[in-house]
């Protein structure tokens, strides 16, 4: 019991990447250039800088795990994975139209 309640304690944790604070939305654009065939390099760095700023980088590199649903910490790994949905927002329309369907960031 101790165990599951410190593992939902960290959708709570400015620290942990789990946590959202209330006005982030997906439909912020985190960066000002949008990725098109011309600047990955720029576009890339800016973004890392963005998703580290938000303790989301995680979520794009694939590093954090990914819970089976029955897990405690599959609702807040889910909600947190569907906001970087930011990256949606920051590529061109040819780019966000291959990348609009998958599941994980």
């Amino acid at each position: 019991m101790t165990n599951n309640l410190s593992l939902q304690d960290q959708s709570l944790n400015v620290h942990s990447p789990y946590y959202l604070h209330p006005i982030e939305n997906p439909a912020t654009t985190l960066v000002s250039s949008v990725l098109n065939s011309k600047n990955y390099n720029l576009w890339s760095r800016s973004m890392l800088t963005a998703l580290s700023a938000k303790n989301k980088v995680e979520f794009v590199d694939q590093s954090i795990q990914v819970y089976q649903s029955n897990h405690t910490l599959h609702t807040a790994w889910k909600r947190c994975n569907n906001m970087v949905s930011w990256l949606v927002h920051s590529v061109s329309l040819l780019i966000r139209q291959s990348i609009l369907w998958m599941d994980n960031a």
